[in-house]
């Protein structure tokens, strides 16, 4: 570092900072839409399923889809359906994306219906289960749904059922 004396200010040479490959212009870089993304994205950790207007105060609406999209080509998301995203890890066995969710697609869909602002509640057969009336195991994920609602939520072959 070399000191020069201008008056009484000693002034900083910062022509090693250029040398060292760190100019100004990298100090100050302005972070990306993507990035911002994806910051929000693993700040919400207890978050599963994502709607693109969670981004909108970020971009344009064309611009987080268009991330969106790129982050479930590069399997960091997958799509559940219309404007509905979740959170995906790589498999070690495939070593494909998937759902990443402690409640399986059944938990994602019913957060995504919340999310939505779809009044949902259990079907008779799995409240059936939970209570002890019945042994049968509600296997394919199905919600009751109050009001409309005519999306289609899937996961791979799995579909959500909606019962009215």
């Amino acid at each position: 570092m070399y000191l020069q004396n201008v008056g009484f200010l000693p002034i900083l040479d910062v022509g090693f900072l250029q040398r060292l490959g760190k100019g100004p212009e990298q100090l100050a870089r302005r972070t990306t839409l993507r990035e911002r993304i994806e910051a929000r994205i693993t700040r919400k950790p207890g978050e599963d399923v994502f709607l693109p207007r969670e981004f909108a105060d970020l971009g344009g609406e064309d611009q987080v889809l268009r991330v969106l999209r790129g982050l479930v080509r590069e399997g960091r998301l997958v799509r559940l359906g219309y404007g509905v995203y979740g959170r995906a890890v790589v498999s070690q066995l495939s070593g494909e994306p998937i759902l990443y969710s402690p409640n399986g697609f059944s938990g994602a869909a019913r957060q995504a219906l919340t999310k939505l602002g779809v009044k949902w509640e259990p079907t008779e057969v799995e409240r059936a289960y939970n209570e002890g009336r019945s042994t049968q195991v509600p296997v394919n994920p199905a919600v009751r749904v109050r009001g409309r609602f005519s999306r289609q939520l899937r996961y791979r072959n799995t579909e959500l059922v909606l019962e009215r």
